[in-house]
């Protein structure tokens, strides 16, 4: 086997690792691609990112075609968040490519940590009560008689600089923006839990378009890397979803928390040791 072969094997490998995390955790899973190339190829952060963009969107873009055949995608909310992410995308790459691999590497490992502590304290549950008064307080309401949202200028507001961090955050460091998405679609509305999490992959897959572009035209892409990177992704999302239900819940939120912890620690590590 030649080593260019024994790369395309490892690269579709970790892209499997990603999509199957991606279907069994949600849009936020994704945030482990960079590190898994890091780790797998020996990728710096701004070389990993536009091939984790690649391998995220389609698999995200997989899940949203799935979800809107479902009719659980919020379209309207979906390209409002989405057109805010592209704009401010290219602004991310451009500043990846200007920060050394240290301190990017150091924000990534931090952002990395963040997700994980919030996943693991979400996952130990919120009080009803908690969850009825957050619902309450959203500036976005769902019309019960349409299934569709109430539109208002606070409601606009507030998912479009959603839109805006994830895009930006998607750019700077190859990440889908999931773990930015979910939450503030979690605030800011009130749509139940399978509906946000199809609009959000509908986000992620727009946004990471306009970024793995932009960095496609700037030449920033290993394709050799990228490709079967992103096969394995869109496999791995198939095979999470045929049994994501049967083991979705607190403990494999709780065990993918853990499992990102220790990444960003081993991130840390490599970079200072």
């Amino acid at each position: 086997m030649s080593p260019l072969e024994a790369g395309w094997i490892i690269s579709a490998g970790l892209g499997s690792v990603v999509g199957l995390i991606l279907a069994l955790t949600g849009a936020g899973g994704a945030i482990v691609a960079v590190p898994l190339l890091i780790f797998g190829l020996h990728l710096t952060v701004s070389q990993a990112a536009p091939i984790a963009l690649l391998a995220v969107g389609l698999s995200a873009g997989l899940g949203a075609v799935l979800g809107l055949r479902e009719g659980r995608v919020r379209y309207k909310a979906a390209g409002l968040m989405a057109l805010c992410g592209v704009a401010v995308s290219p602004l991310g790459i451009w500043v990846a490519h200007r920060v050394p691999n240290t301190p990017l590497t150091v924000l990534f490992a931090v952002v990395l940590g963040y997700v994980a502590v919030r996943m693991f304290r979400q996952a130990r549950g919120v009080s009803a009560d908690a969850e009825s008064s957050q619902r309450a307080s959203a500036p976005c309401h769902l019309d019960t008689t349409t299934a569709k949202l109430i539109w208002t200028l606070p409601c606009a507001r507030a998912l479009a600089a959603s839109g805006v961090g994830a895009g930006f955050l998607s750019g700077l460091l190859g990440v889908g923006g999931g773990f930015v998405i979910v939450p503030a679609l979690r605030r800011a509305t009130d749509l139940p839990m399978q509906t946000i999490v199809a609009t959000s992959l509908a986000v992620i897959a727009l946004v990471s378009t306009g970024g793995v572009a932009a960095s496609a035209i700037s030449g920033h892409v290993d394709w050799q890397i990228a490709l079967p990177f992103a096969a394995g992704a869109l496999a791995g999302m198939l095979l999470g979803r045929s049994f994501a239900r049967h083991l979705a819940g607190p403990a494999l939120q709780q065990g993918f928390a853990a499992f990102a912890g220790v990444v960003a620690l081993g991130l840390i590590a490599r970079t200072f040791i």
